[in-house]
């Protein structure tokens, strides 16, 4: 199984959340990048969207599947990806690092201690047969 960052909380449905200062950057897990395959395009809102916690916040398009983002956390988008417009393989080569997707500035902190420690994703994934 992939390494699982400790240092990061995570949704069900395999995004990722790095907290940095009052900002939270976004990606996709290694487990999810791994079941899409090679990632050949991504789509994500422009800076100054609002997203919600739980709800589509964009697209990722592999060669077996196209699978909608998920927003980890409500806020604002201050920060967007753009190298995977030319580059959208980083996500794979790089999830937790140059793969980001999104940064956002959380309207509700609160939403923070719904996330998935470490333990709890692989859990999960361990629930799933992964």
């Amino acid at each position: 199984m992939t390494t699982i960052p400790s240092d990061l909380r995570y949704t069900r449905e395999h995004e990722w959340a790095r907290r940095e200062g009052d900002l939270v950057r976004v990606g996709i897990t290694a487990y999810a990048q791994e079941q899409l395959g090679d990632v050949v395009f991504v789509e994500l809102p422009k800076v100054g969207a609002r997203v919600t916690a739980n709800q589509s916040f964009g697209v990722v398009e592999s060669v077996k599947a196209v699978s909608d983002l998920y927003a980890p956390l409500s806020g604002e988008v201050v920060e967007v990806n753009t190298a995977l417009q030319k580059s959208p393989e980083l996500v794979n080569r790089d999830p937790y690092g140059q793969g980001w997707m999104i940064v956002i500035r959380p309207s509700s902190p609160a939403e923070w201690d719904s996330l998935l420690t470490a333990e709890q994703y692989e859990a999960h994934l361990q629930q799933r047969g992964a």
